[in-house]
């Protein structure tokens, strides 16, 4: 069991990667996002209303998963603004590095925990990565433009967002089957980017240029958090979290490779150094 547990970490990684290079090529973020949500719910409602419907849920099971909902909401619009104004290479490690890393500061400063040598490097690791990628002022100099630096910030407030959904969502699942917990969080991306895709005005447009995006990210989306989701019934979070972050080594080559965005060795060796940070982390918890 752990090596499937792996497995389906490290396919969960890669597809979550691959259909944010969808979401970055798209040509309205909102709305790509927001039609990506209604395949989603609509291909995965028939398993998730089985799996709840013989499913007594406490009132606290749907308080978690109200919860959890929204904060996947919050995460989805601050995603579709960053890569409105950032590189995927620069933006995915950041939004992906910040959540194994919050963790163990958590626990130390706020819990009283202690965390290993092996455990600080890897905090040193993760915090070095993202000062490259986020081309910071250093000694009086300005490294990057200031639209660098506002996607790095939305980055980082992304990260913050996966690191409450993933544990409010590792609570839920004592009380949620994934695939309802997964499909209500594809609700909860859909109604809150509702009002800013109808908006646009734009959803037509989006659909005629990228359908085919559209029905492929739908169902691995939702898809590859659904293998994580399970793996998490295997192994416990503080294992599998960091493992799955291999994906940022899968984002930066491809927004290199595949988009050709600048900065190609400064941010593939950026990804190597906050994903060893990971690593280490992982390995000292």
């Amino acid at each position: 069991m752990l090596a499937v547990a792996i497995f389906f970490v490290i396919t969960s990684g890669l597809l979550h990667a691959v259909w944010n290079l969808f979401a970055k090529q798209s040509l309205n973020k909102v709305v790509f996002l927001w039609s990506l949500q209604w395949v989603a719910v609509v291909v995965y409602l028939p398993w998730a209303v089985r799996a709840i419907w013989h499913h007594a849920v406490p009132w606290k099971g749907w308080l978690f998963l109200g919860i959890t909902s929204a904060l996947h909401g919050l995460y989805v619009i601050l995603l579709s603004q960053t890569y409105h104004i950032g590189d995927l290479s620069q933006v995915y490690p950041l939004m992906r590095g910040i959540s194994p890393l919050l963790v163990p500061l958590i626990g130390v400063f706020v819990l009283g925990e202690r965390l290993s040598g092996m455990g600080w490097l890897g905090v040193g690791c993760v915090v070095g990565g993202m000062w490259m990628l986020g081309q910071w002022r250093v000694a009086g100099r300005t490294n990057g433009s200031r639209l660098a630096k506002q996607a790095t910030w939305v980055a980082l407030a992304v990260g913050c967002c996966i690191t409450m959904y993933t544990t409010f969502d590792k609570v839920t699942l004592h009380y949620i089957p994934a695939v309802t917990l997964n499909d209500a969080s594809n609700l909860g991306n859909l109604i809150a980017l509702s009002w800013m895709a109808i908006k646009s005005g734009a959803v037509t447009t989006e659909w005629k240029a990228n359908w085919r995006t559209i029905l492929l990210g739908g169902i691995m989306s939702p898809g590859g958090y659904l293998l994580f989701l399970v793996a998490l019934r295997i192994l416990p979070l503080a294992q599998l979290a960091p493992m799955r972050e291999i994906g940022i080594v899968f984002g930066t080559v491809l927004g290199i490779l595949v988009l050709k965005e600048a900065q190609g060795r400064r941010r593939i060796l950026a990804a190597g150094v906050i994903t060893l940070g990971v690593i280490l982390l992982g390995i000292s918890g």
